[in-house]
């Protein structure tokens, strides 16, 4: 197992910084293309969310990313240290009611691109696994 972690005040221009280390990320895993623009989306959506809605966006609070690797899986771990949220009774965003809304589609767009999501610490953890290989 390998593991890599940083830790970003919650700033949601610091997303720069999330991407230049999934980029590293990239180069060091060898991950093709597919699997990185699903992985940065993900991943960026969901320090965003840590960030905004984890944090309130408290430049006070930090944001935790992990990235383990595991055999031919990626695992990243987003940690915020919010309350978390129930992420158990999400709506839909793709009801047609909640079409027009701007936000709720972030999880929804996780859910879709990692192979698994799961959520610990009431949701204040974000686990994202993807398959390589």
């Amino acid at each position: 197992m390998n593991k890599i972690q940083i830790k970003i005040p919650s700033i949601l221009d610091n997303i720069r910084i999330i991407e230049s280390f999934i980029d590293n990320a990239r180069e060091k895993y060898k991950f093709n293309d597919d699997i990185y623009g699903n992985i940065m989306i993900a991943v960026t959506e969901s320090v965003n969310n840590a960030i905004q809605h984890g944090n309130d966006n408290d430049k006070s609070k930090n944001v935790i990313l992990s990235l383990i690797m595991i055999e031919n899986t990626i695992r990243f771990e987003i940690q915020d240290e919010g309350r978390g949220f129930d992420y158990k009774h999400l709506p839909d965003p793709t009801s047609p009611e909640r079409l027009e809304e701007p936000g709720g589609r972030g999880i929804f767009l996780m859910r879709h691109l990692a192979d698994e999501v799961h959520f610990k610490h009431n949701g204040s953890l974000v686990e994202l696994s993807f398959y390589i290989n």
